[in-house]
């Protein structure tokens, strides 16, 4: 997985015994170093106490208890189609970059704008007219979603609409690591190119404990890729989340 286009620098926790690590944090902490953005980085978090507004997912049941339990999420929605190469700017264009995630009230009109930038071709709203949130639950997509810059307000914008996993055949790295990071939402990816088996507005189950996706409008099931690591990461709402409840970095009070 690449390194994030953020600018890191490093500040020692001290603790003992050392907590045990998720190899996914490590591709951010060494040693019991952990990162934290600096203050000339555009980053949505900045610092370990920054507080991020939780998304807006459709979580059915939740692995809460453990963070390296299996992943038992359950997913149940309409799902919205998209091709190959979706590009953060087509996800979140740059002009709404100015809204800020941690506030509220910004972190909602952020998800109204979520996939504004697609053609002209896809000619099914994302988010219909006058609504604030999207009815597609699950977002389905092709080789290579995400490319493009660096922009962490991708998959929160995605998240803030209400969008609790995507499915692709494949992830640029950092749009895959933003997701991640953020706890925003669930990048699962295929074994084949669902994008072309399934249609916007099919009803579909994902089944994160069994790795697989149901179309129940089709009736076909598909198997998906184990999210590994990442996945308790997600569950406990993104990077500086997980390693508080690890004991990687103090909890907030």
């Amino acid at each position: 997985m690449a390194a994030s286009s953020l600018s890191f620098s490093p500040k020692t926790i001290t603790s003992s015994p050392r907590p045990k690590t998720n190899p996914f944090i490590n591709h951010f902490s060494h040693s019991l170093q952990f990162p934290i953005a600096s203050s000339t980085s555009r980053a949505i978090f900045t610092s370990p106490t920054t507080s991020i507004v939780p998304r807006a997912s459709s979580v059915i049941s939740r692995a809460t208890n453990d963070a390296a339990s299996t992943n038992t999420n359950t997913f149940h929605g309409l799902c919205y189609v998209v091709g190959d190469n979706i590009d953060t700017d087509q996800i979140i264009p740059a002009e709404y970059l100015t809204l800020v995630p941690s506030k509220p009230e910004e972190y909602e009109k952020l998800g109204t704008y979520a996939l504004i930038g697609l053609p002209s071709t896809y000619t099914t709203r994302f988010i219909d007219e006058n609504e604030t949130k999207t009815k597609y639950k699950i977002v389905i997509g092709g080789d290579n979603f995400g490319c493009g810059s660096s922009r962490e307000h991708a998959p929160v914008a995605l998240g803030a609409a209400g969008v609790a996993a995507v499915v692709a055949e494949s992830y640029a790295r950092i749009f895959f690591r933003n997701s991640v990071a953020t706890g925003e939402i669930y990048p699962l990816e295929s074994e084949g190119r669902l994008c072309e088996e399934c249609r916007t507005g099919d009803v579909v189950t994902i089944e994160m404990a069994e790795s697989r996706l149901i179309n129940h409008s089709t009736g076909k099931e598909y198997k998906l890729k184990p999210i590994g690591d990442a996945g308790p990461v997600i569950d406990a709402g993104g990077i500086f989340a997980y390693a508080r409840q690890t004991g990687m970095i103090p909890s907030q009070n």
